[in-house]
Parts: structure tokens; C-alpha cells; sequence
């Protein structure tokens, strides 16, 4: 039967994606981009969505949801997963009401009211079956896709409005974003790059020599040595791994130190992240907040005598609170901390925040 040919590729698909992601989190597998992993799993929940058995769109949010535990579950520190299924469960809620004939966003503004009288757009009333509503969910993820593509591209076109000649620009370790950011601008303006070499990963290095290669005037430095430069320094430029709901950052391990550097000397700090790294988390979900890898990089197992008396933890990530933040640059534009909270309210749906 060709339905349930269909069923089993579908199923096939989904653990393969399920194996990568729990591979690619434990240091062992290819160690892939958010970038990528937000297309994979739109790609994937477009092809749930093409399909799975549903017959409206209740049904598909539930598929999408019980999915998307299980995505969310394989790599909980990557919340790149969660967030683009929660961008096609809200694509899903405005198709929805599309094709009653209301919008989501008069659903929106009247919500007070009806959380008073009678509890908002509640699960029954997508219990209605549409039969264009699986073509325009479709054509919807493929624009989402479509945004994805570009991301990276949208954000580094805004570099020359923010690095002017002669900067000294700091950043941190290795982030595709800034990489891309300050390639753009180093077209036409020549600026020195500064850059923490992110001990003891040391993805600093391999973004120093990128950036040399493109003409790009680079010195590495120790993460010792961010409070003793950043007198010299202008702008410090960074990427992060999540943009959380407060407008903090979880990013790489050392990141805090170089945003209290910059506090101090009144040097502003500008974040380049795309928007499917805005997550409704709060910074205080300590389970899926925290990452531990082996420490052999700081201390090897050579060192035998002393490993057996002491406990080393190596966290992958860093808390950096929205106050030491000046602006966020992301593919639709620049935003404060601040402002966070709506771009929230836009992207996602408030039912959607627990999956």
C-alpha cells in the first residue's frame, strides 16, 4: 500500500533526524549550525505536515506537538528545534483562522475579553475540517523556509551601518553569524578584529584565520586577557546559541566576562542573532539552561593523581543578562533587550510555549 510506504519513510525520516540531533549534541557527530537545524526541521515538519493523517488542523497540531517533544527531547541545549515548531504551529493557528474567515490578530486583541467571558480560540475550534488547509500550511512553511535561507545574509547587510573605519571590533569564539557580518563590511571599510580565543574549545582560532583570509586584520588573545584590551576596544560584536524571553543570552562560555568587560567601559555590545534563536525560555529552566562537556581539554586524563581528588565541570554555555546588552541585530532589523517581549508575542503563540 502506498499510504503506508509513505507512513514509514515519514517514520524513517524522523528517527534519522532524531539520531543526528542527539550525535550532533554529544560532540561525536557532525556538529551542524543552528542555522541548518532550524531548515532540517522546518523541512521535516513540512513533510510531517504533506504526509501524516490528519483531517484538521487539531489533528496536525497534536502530530506536530507529540513530533516535537520528541525533537525538542533528543537536544534539549538546542532550542532551534522547539522554536521552529512552535513558528508552524502558529502558521497553522493564522491558516486556521484564515480559512474561517477571521484573523489571528483581532483573536489576539480581543483575548482579554474572552479569557474573561469565554477562554480564547480553545482546541475545539480547530476541529473544523478545510479542504484547502493542507496546501496553504504547505505554501506558508515553504515561505518560512524561504526566511530561513536568508538569514545570514540579511544580517550582514546591515554591517556598514554599524562598523566604521578604523574600529577595533571585539568578538568571542566562533559564530558563522559575525563571521558572515564582519566579511560583509570588510568590502569596504578596514577596521581590526579582536578575537577571545574561547578556551578550551578555542573556536577563536580557526574564526581568526577565516577572517585573515579574507584580508581582514585579526589578533587572537587569551579570554584572560578580554578586561586588559577592551580600553582599546570600539564596538564588541558576538553571536549567541539562544536569544531567551527576557532578552538575555545564552551563549559560549566566556561570553558573560566580555559583556561585564564592555559594561565597565562603557563599550556597547551588539548581538547578531537570526530570529529563530528567540525562545520563550526563561534563563531560570536550570535542566535544559545548563551544558556539561568532558573537561580532558582543561585537564587531561594524564594527569591522573590530581583528577582523583578534585571535581571539574566544563559548561558549554554562559548567562548574559539583557541590562549588559545594547542592541540585538537580527535578519528583520535592530532591536533592544527591551523590545524582545513583542517580537516574542509575533512569532509564537502564548499556548505554544510549553510544547
Amino acid at each position: 500500500m502506498p499510504g503506508s510506504d509513505k507512513e514509514t519513510d515519514l517514520t524513517e525520516r524522523i528517527e534519522a533526524f532524531l539520531s543526528d540531533l542527539k550525535r550532533g549534541g554529544s560532540g561525536t557527530g557532525p556538529l551542524r549550525g543552528s542555522a541548518e537545524t532550524a531548515r532540517e526541521t522546518t523541512a521535516l515538519l513540512r513533510r510531517i505536515t504533506a504526509q501524516a493523517r490528519w483531517s484538521s488542523a487539531g489533528d496536525l497540531m497534536e502530530i506536530i506537538r507529540k513530533e516535537g517533544r520528541r525533537m525538542a527531547a533528543a537536544q534539549p541545549s538546542e532550542t532551534t528545534v522547539g522554536n521552529m515548531i512552535r513558528r508552524v504551529l502558529k502558521i497553522i493557528r493564522e491558516e486556521y483562522a484564515r480559512s474561517r474567515g477571521s484573523s489571528e490578530e483581532t483573536d489576539q486583541q480581543e483575548s482579554l475579553h474572552k479569557l474573561l467571558t469565554s477562554g480564547g480560540l480553545s482546541e475545539e475550534n480547530f476541529r473544523l475540517h478545510f479542504a484547502p488547509l493542507k496546501a496553504n500550511v504547505i505554501e506558508a512553511i515553504n515561505e518560512l523556509l524561504t526566511e530561513l535561507e536568508g538569514t545570514t545574509d540579511n544580517i550582514a547587510m546591515q554591517a556598514l551601518e554599524h562598523i566604521h573605519s578604523n574600529e577595533v571590533i571585539m568578538t568571542i569564539g566562533r559564530s558563522r553569524t559575525v563571521e558572515a557580518f564582519l566579511k560583509d563590511a570588510a568590502r569596504k571599510r578596514k577596521f581590526h578584529v579582536i578575537v577571545a580565543e574561547c578556551a578550551p574549545f578555542c573556536q577563536g582560532h580557526e574564526m581568526a584565520t577565516s577572517l585573515s583570509k579574507a584580508g581582514i586584520e585579526t589578533t587572537v588573545i587569551a579570554d584572560a586577557a578580554i578586561f586588559a584590551v577592551m580600553s582599546r576596544v570600539n564596538k564588541v560584536i558576538i553571536g549567541t546559541q539562544t536569544v531567551l524571553a527576557n532578552g538575555g543570552l545564552r551563549a559560549v562560555n566566556g561570553t558573560h566576562t566580555l559583556a561585564l568587560a564592555a559594561k565597565h567601559h562603557s563599550t556597547p555590545l551588539i548581538v547578531c542573532a537570526p530570529m529563530f534563536k528567540l525562545s520563550p525560555q526563561f534563563p531560570n529552566e536550570e535542566d535544559t539552561f545548563h551544558k556539561f562537556v568532558s573537561p580532558h581539554e582543561v585537564l587531561p586524563f594524564t594527569e591522573g593523581e590530581i583528577l582523583s581528588k578534585v571535581n571539574v565541570h566544563c559548561p558549554v554555555f554562559d548567562y548574559v543578562p539583557p541590562e549588559l546588552i545594547t542592541l540585538f541585530i537580527s535578519n528583520i532589523g535592530g532591536h533592544a533587550p527591551s523590545y524582545i517581549y513583542r517580537l516574542m508575542s509575533e512569532l509564537y503563540h502564548p499556548e505554544d510555549h510549553e510544547l
